[in-house]
């Protein structure tokens, strides 16, 4: 199960009930963050969750609506014991503007792992995260990311039985090791049945429509992507600034056959969103309009 907390939907700047862009995800005890955005960590404790568990933070660029919160997080989690080290991804660029945070953010109880990438797309696994980023289209170098939970297959006694694995292999296996015993190796697949699926879940945010969204949204429970404009009338303004309106990211959400669509980082001028739901949801009847700390459980299907 992963859970998904939307911690603020606003763009450009914070409103009195709308803050600023961040995504909190938590599974298996390890939380991330997906921007951190100014006042994230307040939006952490008005929902109820914990600054400690927080071992990722992905950043997708270097505009301040997504970043300037995480001189406060950090403090905040010093504040609240943490020592575990904390790695922070994103562009190139990420080291020079995390040292330059770090002048008021000083005497951190924690170390930080920095890593920065650059290219079309970049890769890791975290603690269980399968993490991709890749490149989209905005006036500064920025990257959209998918997240997937990976789910092997259930473990098959006959099949155990068939290769002669020990019984004391079996919880090692199943934990995805591969074991040794009296000279012979036995691997994951000689217990295990077909892999099941997963959990995808796809977040992207200052850009324009691109393929590379669609392909690498494909198929996500959950699609989390800006709709700044509802006025059909500013579609030249989005197209000037590099940014979507709700019906362009409504039609990427269905050219990639997603599950669920959250709307995301609106206009400040954008005062009530969902008077646009109708033409929306014509587009892709499972469109949500995002709300300051919108919460949803993903489940794996059994």
């Amino acid at each position: 199960m992963l859970d998904v907390c939307l911690l603020g939907c606003g763009g450009m700047m914070p409103l009195p009930k709308r803050a600023l862009t961040a995504l909190m995800l938590r599974y298996n005890g390890s939380s991330m963050l997906i921007d951190c955005g100014e006042g994230t960590q307040v939006s952490v404790r008005s929902q109820g969750w914990s600054f400690n568990p927080i071992d990722l933070i992905c950043i997708t660029h270097f505009h301040g609506d997504h970043i300037s919160g995480l001189p406060g997080l950090l403090l905040s989690m010093g504040n609240a014991d943490r020592t575990e080290p904390v790695t922070i991804i994103g562009p190139k660029g990420l080291r020079k503007v995390v040292n330059s945070i770090l002048i008021i953010a000083q005497r951190l109880p924690f170390e930080l792992h920095l890593i920065e990438f650059e290219g079309d797309s970049f890769q890791m696994d975290f603690k269980g995260y399968d993490i991709k980023a890749y490149k989209v289209n905005h006036n500064v170098l920025c990257y959209a990311y998918t997240v997937e939970i990976h789910r092997s297959g259930k473990f098959d006694p006959t099949k155990a039985a068939a290769n002669q694995v020990p019984m004391k292999a079996w919880s090692r296996l199943q934990k995805m090791e591969n074991v040794t015993i009296d000279d012979r190796e036995y691997t994951p697949d000689m217990v295990l049945g077909p892999t099941r699926k997963g959990i995808k879940l796809s977040y992207c945010t200052d850009t324009r429509p691109t393929e590379d969204i669609v392909s690498y949204s494909e198929g996500s429970d959950l699609f989390i992507c800006e709709g700044m404009y509802g006025e059909k009338e500013k579609i030249a303004s989005a197209k000037e600034k590099k940014h979507m309106t709700m019906y362009e990211a409504a039609e990427l959400a269905a050219k990639a056959h997603v599950s669920e669509l959250w709307l995301t980082h609106y206009s400040p001028s954008l005062f009530r969103p969902e008077q646009y739901k109708e033409e929306v949801r014509n587009i892709f009847p499972g469109t949500r309009f995002g709300k300051d700390r919108m919460f949803r459980e993903l489940k794996f299907e059994d």
